[in-house]
């Protein structure tokens, strides 16, 4: 029985493990987007996009922010082991986005920052600031613990 592997196959396993990573961790993103987009009016790539609402492009950008926090913890923790690893990634990518859902859904009961009525407003405001800024750590908090 041999049990020498060649270099060949570590880089073939290595470059599909980082193509499997990837593409998981794309979809997630897309997912934390998609999950701003529904407590947003109307389309949030065109209200970033076309109308060009800094608030609505803060809240975005601290969810995929956040959403990424978590991917790379689940990669990290993985230990090498593939499947299990995106199985992990694929469990604490979805945990750590209906979190940051959570988190909207308090600061909008109990704070009464509403994001729909956040990313109506044309100027930057300071409630998106709050927001994004939760977004992003409650990402970061869920990563470690993933470590």
């Amino acid at each position: 029985m041999n049990t020498t592997t060649s270099i060949g196959d570590v880089l073939a396993h290595g470059a599909l493990a980082i193509l499997a990573y990837a593409i998981l961790g794309v979809l997630l993103l897309v997912a934390g987007f998609y999950v701003i987009d529904l407590a947003t009016p109307g389309r949030l790539s065109k209200v970033i996009r076309t109308d060009r609402n800094p608030n609505a492009t803060m809240l975005a950008a601290s969810s995929v922010a956040g959403v990424g926090l978590v991917v790379a913890a689940s990669i990290w923790s993985s230990g090498g082991a593939l499947q299990e690893g995106l199985l992990a990634t694929l469990v604490f990518g979805l945990v750590g986005i209906a979190v940051q859902t959570l988190g909207m859904v308090a600061f909008d009961k109990v704070a009464g920052i509403s994001v729909r009525e956040l990313v109506q407003e044309s100027t930057l405001q300071p409630a998106a600031v709050l927001l994004g800024v939760t977004h992003f750590f409650i990402g970061l908090i869920t990563a470690v613990a993933v470590i």
